[in-house]
């Protein structure tokens, strides 16, 4: 397994001061760190395909974050962790759909960006996906661990990192309700300080690209499972 000296995070923040402490919080843990201060900027930098996280800031003087994170989620699924200043939901919820993998609000503590940076690459090394190679079947609905690849028939749905390991963690689990709490610590890796929005986000989003191949079913007041078969549609 590649070690955290060979994993290098780009720092997408405009506000030189920021920039520097959270590099030095990330060197001081062993990662490689590049900087860059505009939209575009990261743009070409993410496009070398060198990077194996970002932490993106939201408000840039150019091409904002939100912009940014969807441009680069066209090509690529490295992880995305999105700084914001705002403390509204209507920021969060928007980053995580269009594709970054968490979000943390400023300020914040330097130690808990380190730990969420630990807990995003802990699961999205090239060696932990080979080894789960097992596939799941769900009616129509195929998912292929090994592949990162999820099937409706023969339609390929294209899903954000964090999509694939929820609708997995689900799946792997049918029959069994499993709490937002329990999700935010399977899939993320981490108790998510009672904000359990994120889960809601990406099971909307599992939604509407599975369609009536979803098999996702509310239990109101606890948390999330997997309808029988007969029942997915």
């Amino acid at each position: 397994m590649a070690s955290q000296q060979t994993q290098t995070v780009l720092v997408v923040e405009d506000e030189s001061s920021i920039a520097s402490f959270v590099s030095l919080y990330l060197k001081n843990a062993g990662y490689a760190v590049r900087t860059a201060a505009t939209g575009s900027e990261a743009l070409t930098q993410a496009a070398r395909g060198d990077t194996s996280l970002i932490i993106l800031d939201l408000m840039l003087p150019d091409v904002d974050g939100i912009e940014v994170c969807r441009r680069i989620r066209k090509s690529s699924d490295v992880p995305i962790l999105m700084l914001t200043a705002r403390d509204e939901d209507v920021d969060k919820i928007i980053g995580l759909e269009v594709g970054a993998d968490d979000y943390l609000t400023k300020p914040f503590n330097p130690r808990e960006l380190v730990a969420r940076v630990k807990s995003i690459l802990r699961r999205a090394t090239p060696e932990r996906r080979q080894q789960e190679s097992a596939k799941l079947q769900h009616g129509d609905l195929r998912i292929d661990a090994g592949r990162r690849e999820v099937r409706v028939g023969e339609d390929e749905i294209q899903l954000a990192p964090k999509e694939f390991d929820l609708l997995w963690e689900l799946l792997d689990h049918k029959g069994l309700v499993l709490t937002r709490d329990q999700l935010l610590e399977r899939v993320w890796g981490y108790t998510f300080a009672g904000d359990t929005r994120t889960v809601d986000v990406h099971v909307r989003q599992l939604r509407r690209k599975l369609g009536d191949a979803s098999p996702i079913v509310t239990v109101w007041g606890v948390g999330y499972k997997v309808a029988p078969t007969r029942d997915a549609a």
